[in-house]
């Protein structure tokens, strides 16, 4: 996941010079805050990182039953949120910087919010895009050793990052394809993601993910009472609303093929694949 939070830190290297400053800003930074006089975020403090590491690799060990699942998956979400931190501090709205929350995920954080919504969309993809590298070891493993349980790990990876993609707030899909929906009404956003949200809450509870539950039922409630507003930043253009759709379909296909290459090894069939990863999902009873 990915948060934007409004800027509150120190002058540090990606601000702009003073030179800059006394410039007019051009039209697409014209709406991008930026505060010089409060504190700088220095970030998780390391020994509450590894703490919630630690209970949040234990969660997934107990829900699971499977060390490697919980292994992969706590790597993956580090690397899941890297993606995220790389397309802020690129976009120039770092330093960004990774949370890690207990029985939870993880969140990266900016320190500016996007010139436009089409950049938010491109950090909100980048976690996942970028995520799915880390089940290369996994599979490499895989064919070195033979040893089928590697591909866990290749399963863990890309189901976190395809429910990340899951349009439902304040998971990554809400983000990439809510500013889509806003341009053509901001109301057709809010009935969607309600919905979409409402249909995820209903699979965790038909899956016993409770936690995961009450988590995305909080951040429905919140988006609820958010009403239409819309973060700050340029509206996507049609142009960049096509694009936004064709982004995320490519992302949740490749999440969608790296999930079939951890099963069908097992299956030798695309179709038993399929079967077999809905089942696990839950959707196949």
């Amino acid at each position: 996941m990915s948060d934007i939070d409004p800027p509150i830190r120190r002058p540090g290297p990606w601000d702009p010079r003073p030179e800059e400053l006394s410039a007019p800003a051009p039209a697409s930074q014209a709406r991008r805050p930026i505060r010089a006089d409060t504190a700088e975020d220095k970030g998780q403090h390391p020994l509450w990182a590894l703490i919630s590491t630690v209970l949040l690799g234990g969660f997934i060990w107990w829900i699971t039953g499977s060390a490697m699942f919980a292994g992969a998956a706590i790597f993956g979400l580090f690397v899941h949120e890297y993606g995220h931190v790389l397309a802020m501090n690129r976009l120039g709205m770092g330093p960004a910087r990774i949370y890690i929350i207990p029985f939870l995920g993880g969140l990266a954080k900016s320190r500016r919010l996007p010139d436009s919504e089409w950049h938010g969309v491109l950090v909100s993809l980048a976690g996942p895009a970028f995520g799915l590298l880390a089940a290369i070891p996994f599979l490499a493993a895989f064919y070195l050793t033979g040893q089928a349980i590697w591909l866990q790990g290749v399963f863990a990876v890309a189901f976190l990052n395809l429910i990340n993609l899951a349009p439902a707030p304040p998971l990554d899909g809400s983000k990439a394809l809510g500013p889509v929906l806003a341009r053509i009404h901001p109301w057709v956003e809010m009935g969607a993601m309600v919905a979409v949200g409402a249909l995820v809450i209903w699979w965790g509870l038909t899956n016993g993910a409770f936690i995961f539950t009450a988590f995305l039922a909080l951040a429905l409630v919140g988006h609820l009472r958010r009403g239409v507003w819309r973060p700050e930043g340029r509206q996507l253009s049609w142009k960049e609303a096509g694009f936004s759709v064709g982004l995320f379909v490519l992302t949740a296909a490749a999440c969608v093929g790296v999930g079939l290459m951890s099963v069908i090894p097992l299956t030798g069939d695309a179709g038993a694949a399929l079967d077999g990863g809905a089942r696990i999902l839950g959707l196949g009873r």
